[in-house]
C-alpha cells in the first residue's frame, strides 16, 4: 500500500487510518496491569535496562483503575483537544500484554473492544517470547471479530547489544513469533531502537534489512531515551557511552526509510518520553521538530521509503 505524498516520504500512520476509516482515529493507551517475563524472573530479572518502572506505558491509564475508566478519561481528553467524533484503536501498552494467564488476558481484551462502538481496532504490546499456543489461538480468534494489530518488540538484531540491554530473548525467536502470527492473518507492528550502547549506523540499518526479510506491516523507529529511574539511567551517570545528536539521528532514520520495504506503515518515526525522567538526548523532547527535519531531509534528497529496498 503506497501513502505517501508530496509532505510525506513515507507510508505514515495517519495516511494509513485515513484510509481505512471515516473518521480520525485516537489510539488510546490501556494498562492491563501485566508485567514482564524478563522482569518476574520468567526469563530474567530486572526487565530491560532502558524501561521505567511503568514498562513503557507512561502515557497509558493507571493500571488501579478499570479499563472503563482509563478508556472515558483518556477519551475525555482527546475530544477536548479534537472536539469531532472519531474512531477509536484501544492500545495494550505497558509492560508485556500476554504475560499471563490465558483467562485474564480474555477478559482484559473482550471487554476492550466493547468500551465504545466506535472502536475499530485492538493494538496489543509484547514480547515474541510470550505468544503461547493457547494464546495465539485466542488472538487468532479475537482477529475475526476485531481487527487486531500485535507490536512486537525487537529494538535490534545484536545479540551482544540485546544482552548489554538485557531483552533476554533470541532472534530466532522473534523471527519465528512473527511466522506464527501472520499464520493467523494478524497485523505484526515491530519496534526498533535507534542509539543503543555502541551499535553503528551499518547495525541499525541491518535491523531494518533483517526486518525487510519478514512479513511484517508496520514498524515503530524509536531514538533511544535514557531515563532516570533505569539501569541504564544509572549505568550511564557512571559511565557516559555515546548519545546521537539531532543530526545524526536523522541522518540514519532517512536511510533506514530508504532501505525499508515501501508496503510497511511507518507508525512512528520518534518516540515520547516523560520529560521529569529523561536524561539524554533532550532534543527528543522536540517530537515535531524532530519529524520535520526527517521530512525536510528526505525532501532535500527527493528521498521516499523504499527508494533503496531490494526484496
Amino acid at each position: 500500500m503506497n501513502l505517501m505524498t508530496d509532505e510525506k516520504h513515507y507510508n505514515t500512520l495517519n495516511n494509513y487510518y485515513r484510509h481505512k476509516f471515516p473518521n480520525k482515529v485516537f489510539k488510546i493507551a490501556l494498562n492491563g496491569g501485566f508485567t514482564c517475563p524478563n522482569i518476574d524472573g520468567t526469563v530474567a530479572k530486572g526487565g530491560c535496562t532502558f524501561c521505567t518502572p511503568l514498562g513503557s506505558g507512561d502515557f497509558a491509564g493507571s493500571k488501579y483503575d478499570p479499563l472503563r475508566v482509563q478508556f472515558d478519561n483518556i477519551k475525555e481528553m482527546m475530544h477536548l483537544k479534537w472536539p469531532d467524533k472519531a474512531n477509536y484503536v484501544v492500545y495494550f501498552q505497558a509492560n508485556t500484554n500476554t504475560h499471563g494467564p490465558l483467562t485474564k488476558i480474555k477478559s482484559l481484551f473482550d471487554e476492550a473492544i466493547t468500551l465504545d462502538p466506535n472502536i475499530v481496532m485492538i493494538s496489543v504490546a509484547t514480547r515474541p517470547d510470550s505468544l503461547p499456543d493457547d494464546v495465539l489461538e485466542y488472538l487468532g480468534d479475537l482477529n475475526q471479530r476485531m481487527p487486531l494489530q500485535v507490536e512486537l518488540g525487537l529494538q535490534t538484531i545484536f545479540e551482544s547489544t540485546s544482552n548489554l540491554i538485557n531483552r533476554a530473548h533470541d532472534l530466532k525467536s522473534f523471527d519465528d513469533a512473527v511466522s506464527k502470527l501472520r499464520a493467523r492473518n494478524i497485523e505484526v507492528v515491530v519496534h526498533i531502537i535507534n542509539g543503543l550502547p555502541y551499535e553503528s549506523k551499518e547495525m541499525m540499518l541491518e535491523t531494518v534489512r533483517h526486518i525487510n526479510k519478514l512479513d511484517v506491516q508496520g514498524i515503530k523507529i524509536h531514538m533511544l531515551h535514557v531515563m532516570e529511574k533505569t539501569k541504564m539511567g544509572f549505568d550511564f551517570k557512571k559511565k557516559p557511552f555515546p548519545i546521537l545528536t539531532l543530526e545524526e539521528y536523522v541522518d540514519i532514520t532517512v536511510d533506514q526509510l530508504r532501505i525499508l520495504n515501501p508496503s510497511i506503515i511507518v507508525h512512528r518515526v520518534t518516540g515520547d518520553a516523560p520529560a521529569k525522567l529523561l536524561m539524554e538526548p533532550k532534543w527528543t523532547l522536540k517530537k515535531f521538530i524532530v519529524q520535520n527535519e526527517i521530512d525536510k531531509r528526505m525532501r532535500l534528497l527527493n528521498a521516499w521509503q523504499g527508494d533503496q529496498y531490494e526484496k
